[in-house]
């Protein structure tokens, strides 16, 4: 089988690498890829929403499924653009219709999803620009901190936590009125701020079937200690020591049944990975938010424990018969420990050669913003590598991330030391 996968970053990479192992593939290629995917696939220089490009391509290239790593070219149709053309139309797509990847396009169609099937997650109000006076009101009648979310996509970046009512409606105001995140904040979503761990749950759905993918919990914050601005995500640990037998067995009952059963009964077809953002209140699981694809550095821990051929899991999404498959987990625990250029998430340089990558050994590397010039590997994004082990233990996992990371150098580069802290 021939397949395109769609994506740049360390999401993109480990399925490629998982991919790339499977006997039924023929052929990997993927758009545009980084310097990691081109070791053992063929980079296009295609970009995921360029989709005349691509129909051009799988086309040329037999492209028999194609598999789509982030969330852009969901929210902007491309599973329909395959769907709707003659000649495209039974190439297996993995990733949902521009309807379903709403869930992640805007907060507010996802909150209300929600609390229309009765799925437990914070309460909220939606406020746009002619709306600015009532929203003052409602930031006034919570507790802090607010939690201000912009409802489109913004790279990870458009939710604020602020401590002070005074900043909260100075942001607000920001958001609606100045386009603080452009588009992304014509509609705000304010909700109530959840205290409580965060962990991330991965779904795997044929529309009508599902699997539950290994837990896991990443790291936003830049600063050791949960500090500073929200990134794409430090690091991550799989599976989740807090998220025990009784815990998912709730997220199952009450969170996973309810969303695939709920997306089926709107008319929304689903074939894809649903990530469900979840934080565990006492013993209780609510949602913070839903996205419609493999969540970035998850991937990196938990695509590594599974055992299953990716091909043939694949294939059974496209062909409605995920209940056949039987999913073998990795009991190990796998720790992903992700090195950024200096200056991220704000401002930062690219082009730094990247040294000693050949000298890492028994962990995984996964290339997240880099690119090749004349054989030599650049950084080419904030997130640079990311380096996956396994251990028996988070700790263990952890160190020998750890002492690999170190073997690897470039200009700036930085790393949390503090991965698994609250655990």
């Amino acid at each position: 089988m021939n397949i395109l996968l769609l994506g740049s970053g360390g999401r993109e990479h480990t399925l490629a690498w998982k991919l790339a192992q499977s006997p039924n593939l023929s052929k990997l290629y993927v758009a545009p890829g980084n310097a990691g995917t081109a070791s053992i696939a063929e980079n296009v220089a295609i970009a995921g929403d360029d989709f005349p490009a691509l129909k051009e391509f799988a086309l040329k290239n037999a492209i028999e499924m194609v598999v789509v790593g982030p969330e852009d070219p969901l929210v902007k149709g491309v599973h329909d653009f395959f769907l709707a053309d003659e000649k495209l139309k039974n190439i297996t797509v993995i990733g949902p219709e521009k309807l379903a990847a709403t869930l992640e396009g805007s907060k507010e169609f996802a909150k209300a999803f929600m609390m229309r099937h009765n799925i437990p997650t914070a309460a909220y109000q939606s406020f746009t620009a002619t709306t600015l006076e009532e929203g003052y009101q409602f930031l006034e009648s919570l507790q802090p901190p607010y939690v201000l979310k912009a409802d489109g996509l913004a790279a990870g970046k458009g939710v604020l936590i602020l401590n002070e009512l005074a900043e909260a409606k100075s942001q607000l105001r920001e958001m609606l009125l100045d386009a603080k995140f452009g588009k992304a904040s014509t509609t705000v979503v304010i909700e109530e701020f959840l205290d409580g761990i965060e962990s991330s749950c991965f779904v795997l759905t044929d529309g009508t079937h599902y699997k539950i993918l290994p837990q896991a919990k990443d790291y936003k914050r830049i600063g050791e200690g949960d500090t500073g601005l929200n990134t794409g995500g430090m690091g991550a640990v799989s599976p989740v020591p807090f998220a025990d037998g009784e815990y998912l067995q709730k997220v199952e009952e009450r969170i996973v049944k309810p969303t695939v059963a709920g997306l089926k009964k709107d008319n929304i077809p689903y074939q894809g990975f649903i990530f469900i953002g979840l934080i565990k209140i006492g013993d209780d699981p609510k949602v913070i938010e839903y996205n419609v694809r493999m969540g970035d550095p998850e991937t990196e821990v938990v695509i590594p424990r599974l055992k299953n051929d990716l091909v043939s899991l694949f294939k059974a999404v496209g062909t409605g018969t995920l209940d056949t498959i039987d999913l073998e987990i990795d009991k190990r625990v796998a720790a992903t420990v992700m090195t950024v250029s200096g200056g991220y998430p704000e401002a930062y340089e690219k082009g730094k050669e990247i040294s000693g990558l050949e000298k890492v050994s028994d962990s995984l590397v996964f290339h997240a913003g880099t690119t090749l010039k004349d054989e030599a590997v650049l950084t080419n994004g904030g997130r640079v590598i990311a380096v996956t082990s396994f251990g028996k233990n988070i700790s263990e996992a952890l160190d020998n991330s750890y002492a690999n990371v170190e073997k690897i150098d470039f200009e700036g580069k930085y790393y949390r030391k503090d991965l698994g802290f609250d655990l």
